[in-house]
């Protein structure tokens, strides 16, 4: 199995992009841990380990839909993201729920970020 280090992409609006983030992530235990220039920033959890999900305001966003699935440590963790995210502004994009197609404990939650990424929470505990 590949383990990712980070992943960040460009957004339109790195001000509203982060405030949204800073809401729909504080649920999975992710907060800003660092920006730089006013124009990037780094989510991850406060741990001691650097962190591992940035937006930033350089280059373009995304063409089309990126899909971001951020792992959460219980259903209850889904629910709170789709929530927050929700009320932060994102579009619904799949309440949170058992995907059985993917396997039969897969929980999971999705939102459209402010520019359109398909982001996700997902749990793969049974319930």
């Amino acid at each position: 199995m590949i383990t990712l280090d980070h992943v960040g992409f460009a957004v339109a609006d790195y001000q509203r992009s982060k405030a949204f983030y800073e809401k729909a992530l504080a649920p999975l235990g992710m907060t800003l841990l660092m920006e730089f220039s006013g124009a990037a920033a780094g989510f991850g959890k406060d741990d001691g380990e650097r962190p591992s999900f940035f937006i930033e305001a350089y280059g373009d966003p995304v063409r089309g839909r990126l899909h971001i699935a951020l792992r959460a440590e219980n259903r209850a963790q889904v629910d709170a993201f789709h929530a927050a995210a929700i009320e932060a502004g994102a579009t619904d994009n799949g309440a949170p729920g058992v995907r059985a197609v993917y396997h039969s404990d897969y929980y999971g939650g999705f939102v459209l970020d402010p520019d359109g990424n398909n982001i996700e929470a997902v749990c793969h505990l049974p319930g």
